[in-house]
């Protein structure tokens, strides 16, 4: 039983002392007693109190110290950036967020970045030796082993940009994932999450993706760019040209950018998606029209992924999934339709609830797991003596 395995027990709240461990792992007492002193002797754990007695003496209380460093949570999106610091429990400790194009460029969106980084620092009265772990996710797909954007459609000037070199002055692991891949690590770790789950995050903003679940795990894929579902050809009697260049990709015919178009074509006052989602919300009959047949469109290609994966849920982000119930609709409609009876029986399709700060959740979670895996946490203790 290694020391990895063990910190995992005590901060998920599995253990809470040296004997709920020997309980749990069946390892000889003198094991955990050695593997606890490392915690300890590494910061990564504290004693604290006294537990119920079951007969003898009280047995002291062994917590996780989330407190032993810092996480550097940042969110990349198409118009904004939004950067988060926490604890090595992922709870928020301040936040700042900055509307800015990405197309800008890597150089001045992470100058800025870095930028509100030392702003929420010295909010904390911190600096940069304090943060062990920086999370990124952006929107566009990324070699993960290496940090590095792999022609981003969204992101005009970022392809091979090794994203990790922006924050070397913070001499820590920096972790950098496709959005939708962050977001589905947020709700990974979210209270209501088995950890053997199988589920899909699908976000559907200007750009369409998908985070995949698998026995608890995000995959990636071989290369890191699993469930870029924006890209997957979808039939349509008008031939729309996609971003990347190829014809009627589903983000080309139920993205964000193609609604807005689509909404401005039908003479509808909207300069972007989000006065259409705003207009669906009040009730305007086009808007929900639009919105909805965007549903049935993304629905169609879900089916497919509902009869391949056979996940229990699927949760909806991302901009236009805040129109809720006319997305929601269309959404249903076709995938409790195509798929199989067997793999919709116990389907669940709905909204995050959890709002703006999915994004910077995801990656500070994204950021957490990697630092404290099992395998790190070992091979780090070893190195240490």
């Amino acid at each position: 039983m290694t020391a990895g395995a063990l910190l995992r027990l005590i901060r998920t709240g599995a253990a809470r002392s040296r004997a709920d461990l020997v309980s749990l792992t069946g390892a000889p007492r003198s094991t955990i007693s050695a593997r606890v002193e490392q915690l300890l002797g590494a910061n990564l754990v504290y004693e604290g109190g006294s537990g119920s007695s079951r007969g003898g003496r009280p047995p002291t209380l062994l917590a996780f110290n989330s407190t032993a460093g810092h996480v550097l949570a940042v969110d990349l999106g198409a118009t904004s950036v939004k950067v988060a610091l926490t604890d090595l429990a992922g709870t928020f400790l301040a936040a700042r967020s900055q509307e800015l194009s990405i197309a800008a460029g890597p150089e001045p969106v992470l100058q800025v970045v870095n930028g509100l980084a030392d702003e929420l620092l010295a909010e904390v009265g911190s600096d940069a030796t304090t943060v062990s772990a920086v999370g990124v996710g952006v929107p566009g797909p990324v070699e993960f082993a290496t940090g590095r954007l792999v022609h981003p459609p969204l992101m005009s000037g970022w392809h091979d940009f090794a994203v990790p070199s922006a924050f070397a002055r913070f001499t820590c692991p920096v972790y950098v994932d496709n959005d939708v891949n962050v977001i589905a690590a947020g709700e990974l770790g979210s209270g209501g999450s088995s950890r053997d789950e199988n589920f899909l995050v699908v976000k559907i903003g200007t750009g369409i993706g998908c985070g995949i679940v698998v026995g608890g795990q995000v995959y990636r894929g071989s290369q890191g760019c699993a469930g870029d579902i924006g890209h997957i050809y979808v039939p349509s009697p008008e031939v729309t040209i996609c971003r990347c260049g190829n014809e009627n990709c589903l983000e080309s015919i139920a993205g964000g950018a193609a609604l807005a178009r689509k909404a401005a074509d039908r003479g509808l006052a909207v300069h972007s998606v989000r006065d259409l989602v705003n207009l669906a919300l009040l009730g305007e009959p086009p808007a929900l029209e639009l919105v909805r047949d965007a549903g049935r469109e993304v629905g169609g290609v879900l089916a497919s992924l509902v009869n391949i994966f056979n996940p229990s849920r699927i949760v909806l982000v991302g901009s236009v999934a805040e129109a809720g119930n006319p997305l929601l609709a269309g959404i249903r409609e076709v995938v409790y339709r195509r798929s199989l009876p067997l793999a919709a029986r116990s389907l669940e399709i709905s909204v995050s609830d959890r709002g703006k700060v999915d994004g910077q959740l995801g990656a500070a979670r994204l950021a957490i797991e990697s630092l404290l895996d099992d395998d790190r946490i070992d091979a780090q203790l070893d190195a240490a003596g």
